[in-house]
């Protein structure tokens, strides 16, 4: 890859430590000012590395790497640089807990006022939990946790100790009021056969162009039916469960933007404080349905399970969010796949059943089906599909290809994003509010960096790979910031359409934290087995076949009065033999090379035989 990921993330946490760490004092707030959002989004561009990737570790002094120490140097040394991080962290969640002890989640400045109603958001609007604060506080926390359970056995002071177990405690309070936050801000919602969201949910499905209509929608009811009867027991945290019995229904499952209207209060023995009262329309919008996903998979990942980052009690919580999960996957992927000729994700732009189209909304679909195709293992073919689907989403946004007109609607996906109207901030007061999202790029290459993962074979997996540098050196790279000290962080999209306006000096952790993410994949690509393509491994055993009975051969034909050099070559020989079997199982193309020094080396030990038989 072209992307080189280390070195990247190395350039940025030089940049963060310049501009959020200036004179000894960490600096809160980038381009949209404090929110409880943005600043996890700050502190996720360095513990989202420091805990993913093993080689930018920080809660072990006497491990952390040289170059990492380098880049981080104004915060301090390998002791102090975690000491540092404890406290801000801290910091981070004593502002955002109010007087009684319960977890702040509010959009604060991220809530932005409706185009076509502009008015302010109230105080009482800015302060509504939102699903996006739920789901950077779980990754953010999980990751907390498990940086203070390794920097705990490293440290042998008692004041550091208790700092380090007060962080502990206040990151699992809030970690178990964000899972309890994502259980009711789950939705179930249904409409009839004959409604408006019918009607685009059938033209959207029908890719075949069956007639009547309504033949599609019964048979995409009975897709649904096993994850329609699921739902019936889906009761912690959720309101009155609609009518799913009646035929003549469907539903849509998902997240919506906030805890919804009739959400209950959930039991728990954690002390997280009064659950707030919901005003979310109780429907899914794909955006948070995708945010609340990906956070959701951190609680059941591998190192969540083997450090043990649960109580028992966020357990039991978790088990319920996985359930709402997996039926989540699996909706969508059968929606986004649905029929048996053209998937209707295929289908560009996706249009969802309030009658809004956007390419942004197809590649939100695409990301969850990505997800279901590498836990249900996809085929070539349906990785290929996604393959095609990605690169086209990456021409249309004007991503890899140039702006034709400085009008076309491709720019509005990169600045000022695609909107999202929050229905029910209105009854806070004030106008409804808008959600303004504009990461396309970054959330387009983690899918192919994540989709060049599943792929089994070179081919395919390099496509994906000189497409995700080409979306990087074409598109990232540019809208990188200029100037002192913040050249490596972003955003400044005005560098590729000149038509937006300028953007605020200060970085913004929004978008920097979504590159980050792409980089923290681009490293796990990196870092995971080459791929072994059967016809590598098939000549790699046939040389290996040849080179062991040739060996064989030269054993047979030498005398044990052989001299040192003799000896010492079928030593170099043996070695190297016995290396090239046992790589070839992960890694067939090096036991092809070694296979191949060996028949070379022993063809030189043949001909210098034949040389002294002659010279006889």
């Amino acid at each position: 890859m072209k992307i080189q990921p280390r070195q990247q993330l190395l350039d940025i946490w030089r940049a963060m430590a310049r501009v959020a760490f200036p004179d000894g004092t960490w600096i809160w707030g980038g381009r949209d000012g404090r929110n409880s959002i943005s600043d996890a989004e700050q502190l996720l561009c360095i513990m989202g590395p420091a805990t993913e990737i093993p080689t930018f570790k920080l809660d072990a002094p006497d491990e952390t790497a040289e170059d990492v120490l380098e880049a981080l140097r104004p915060l301090g040394d390998s002791v102090e640089i975690p000491r540092r991080l404890v406290r801000i962290i801290t910091e981070y969640l004593t502002t955002y807990t109010d007087e009684s002890g319960a977890p702040i989640f509010s959009g604060g400045t991220y809530f932005r006022e409706n185009p076509e109603d502009p008015q302010e958001p109230t105080d009482k609007q800015r302060e509504l939990d939102v699903v996006d604060s739920f789901a950077v506080s779980v990754r953010l926390m999980l990751a907390t946790i498990g940086f203070a359970q390794v920097f705990r056995r490293q440290i042998t002071r008692d004041d550091l100790r208790r700092e380090v177990d007060t962080l502990a405690s206040m990151a699992g309070v809030r970690l178990t009021a964000a899972i309890v936050g994502l259980l009711r801000s789950f939705s179930v919602y249904t409409f009839e056969f004959d409604s408006k969201e019918a009607g685009h949910l059938g033209r959207m499905v029908n890719q075949g162009a069956i007639s009547p209509a309504r033949r599609v929608l019964d048979e995409l009811n009975v897709q649904l039916r096993e994850i329609n009867a699921s739902l019936r027991y889906l009761t912690l945290g959720s309101g009155p469960i609609p009518d799913l019995d009646n035929p003549n229904r469907l539903f849509e499952i998902g997240w919506s933007w906030g805890i919804t209207q009739d959400a209950l209060e959930i039991e728990t023995a954690d002390r997280i404080g009064k659950q707030r009262d919901g005003v979310a329309l109780a429907a899914p919008y794909l955006y948070f349905t995708v945010i609340a996903l990906e956070s959701i998979q951190d609680l059941f990942s591998e190192r969540t399970r083997v450090l043990g980052l649960l109580t028992d009690e966020q357990q039991r919580l978790a088990r319920a969010l996985q359930l709402r999960w997996d039926l989540t996957q699996s909706y969508w992927s059968k929606l986004a796949r649905f029929g048996s000729g053209q998937w209707p994700v295929e289908d560009l732009p996706w249009r969802t059943n309030d009658g809004i189209a956007s390419d942004y909304l197809s590649l939100l679909v695409v990301a969850i089906l990505v997800q279901d195709l590498n836990l249900r293992r996809g085929s070539r073919e349906d990785l290929l599909r996604i393959n095609r689907v990605l690169s086209e989403l990456a021409e249309r946004a004007r991503i890899i290809r140039r702006t034709v007109v400085v009008t076309e609607p491709a720019v509005a996906l990169h600045s000022p994003g695609f909107p999202n109207a929050l229905e029910g901030t209105e009854e806070a007061g004030g106008a409804r509010l808008t959600w303004r999202i504009s990461d396309f790029t970054p959330q387009l290459l983690k899918r192919v960096i994540r989709v060049a993962g599943q792929f089994a074979e070179p081919g395919g997996r390099g496509e994906l790979i000189a497409l995700a540098d080409q979306i990087w050196e074409k598109h990232l790279v540019p809208r990188r910031q200029r100037g002192d000290g913040q050249n490596r962080l972003w955003d400044q999209p005005e560098a590729i359409y000149p038509e937006v306006p300028v953007s605020d000096s200060r970085p913004s952790w929004y978008y920097t934290e979504r590159v980050i993410g792409c980089l923290v994949a681009a490293a796990d690509l990196v870092a995971s087995r080459p791929i072994r393509s059967p016809n590598t491994v098939e000549l790699a055993t046939d040389l290996l076949a040849e080179a062991d009975h040739l060996f064989d051969q030269e054993l047979l034909k030498v005398s044990a009065e052989a001299g040192p050099a003799m000896g010492s070559a079928l030593h170099t020989v043996r070695t190297t033999l016995r290396r090239a079997h046992e790589t070839i199982g992960e890694r067939p193309g090096t036991a092809y090379v070694l296979a191949a020094e060996v028949l070379r080396e022993l063809d030189r030990l043949a001909v210098a035989r034949q040389s002294r038989y002659q010279g006889t």
